[in-house]
Parts: C-alpha cells; sequence; structure tokens
C-alpha cells in the first residue's frame, strides 16, 4: 500500500499528471463491463493506458481502480485521479476515501450535471436494498460547483481543497467545460463493446 501523501495536492507543476478513468458501455444482461484509466499530462498528453473491469452494479469498483493504479507504475509521478462520476457499471460506487488512502493520490469526481442522490437512493432502495454502504458512499463527500461556461461541473473531492481542485480542472480544458482527461477516456472506453473483456489465448 502507497503510503498517504501530505494533504492537498503538490506544488502547481505546468503541465501536472493525472489519472482519467470512466467505464465503458454496458447491459445489465452482463456481469461485468470495462473500465479504461488514461495516464495524461495536463492538458491532453496520453502517456499510458491502463484497462480493467468490473461487475455491473457490483462492489469492486474501488479496488479495480486501486489496483489499476498500483500497477501502472506512474501513482508516484501523479498530482491526482479524475473520475467520471462516483460509480461504475451502474451502482458500482467507489470509495473516495479508500482510493486516496490506498494510493496517496487526490481523488476528485467530475459530472456534466448536479447528480439527484435522492433519485439515486431511491433506485437502491428499490433494486438493492442490501446495498446500504453504496447509499453511505454517495452522500460521503459534498458536492461542490466548478462554475465554467457553457455550462458548471460538479465536483466532490477527497485529498484536495475545492479550491485546489478547481485549479487543477483548469488546466485540463481544452475546448468546451469538461476535462480533456475525462473526455478522452470516454472516447476510449465507448468503442470497447458491452460486456467482459475478452482475453487473448497464450
Amino acid at each position: 500500500m502507497t503510503p498517504p501523501r501530505t494533504p492537498g495536492l503538490p506544488p502547481t507543476k505546468p503541465h501536472p499528471r493525472v489519472f482519467a478513468f470512466d467505464d465503458a458501455p454496458f447491459t445489465f444482461e452482463s456481469p461485468r463491463t470495462a473500465v479504461v484509466g488514461l495516464i495524461v499530462s495536463l492538458p491532453s498528453y496520453i502517456e499510458g493506458v491502463v484497462r480493467g473491469e468490473v461487475e455491473v452494479d457490483g462492489t469492486d469498483a474501488t479496488r479495480v481502480l486501486r489496483e489499476l493504479i498500483a500497477g501502472s507504475g506512474a501513482a508516484e509521478a501523479t498530482q491526482a485521479v479524475l473520475l467520471d462520476g462516483i460509480s461504475f457499471g451502474g451502482f458500482n460506487v467507489v470509495d473516495l476515501d479508500e482510493l486516496h488512502s490506498a494510493t496517496g493520490l487526490p481523488v476528485i469526481t467530475v459530472t456534466r450535471r448536479k447528480p439527484d442522490l435522492d433519485a439515486m437512493e431511491a433506485a437502491l432502495r428499490q433494486h438493492f436494498p442490501e446495498k446500504t454502504e453504496a447509499l453511505r458512499l454517495l452522500r460521503a463527500h459534498p458536492l461542490f460547483r466548478f462554475p465554467q461556461d457553457p455550462q458548471p461541473l460538479w465536483l466532490s473531492a477527497v485529498g484536495a481543497t475545492q479550491g485546489e481542485a478547481i485549479q487543477l480542472l483548469r488546466k485540463s480544458l481544452v475546448r468546451g467545460s469538461f476535462p480533456e482527461p475525462l473526455r478522452l477516456a470516454h472516447l476510449v472506453a465507448s468503442v470497447i463493446p458491452p460486456g467482459p473483456i475478452s482475453r487473448s489465448r497464450a
């Protein structure tokens, strides 16, 4: 386990490196779906790609992301982890505190629209009443607004202040209002067919 760093982001660099994660399209008939992580020198230079898979509506997203970051060999030279939302593969909710503690990296979630937590909780209670931990994780960290044209973003952050998170994301913008590393991760993930990752035989 990587020892936690001093709280907060390191001194700002001209082109800080981040991990950016998004999940692939999935169907509820498939037990697992792919997750793609890009290692990006801001704002848009891709230095590496990692890929794993998570259970659809499961509980392993935190572990999978932690292992992908550790296995990349890039964590020591990386400044933060960006997530496209707090859940992957449906309601496989990431424990932001655990991911931050295990990697020593600030973790920042980003969404274009303010998540409707009440609706998410209602869906969880209806379809997955046993997912009490997921319910807790959804509200563990408050969302805050990142004012941006043409529309604001909604963030949560662990291991970085709101100001530090916003400063980092400003360095990630190229066109529009969405962080370029997450846009690229979404593009890569979107071409992976739904279902478990196919593995070639040795």
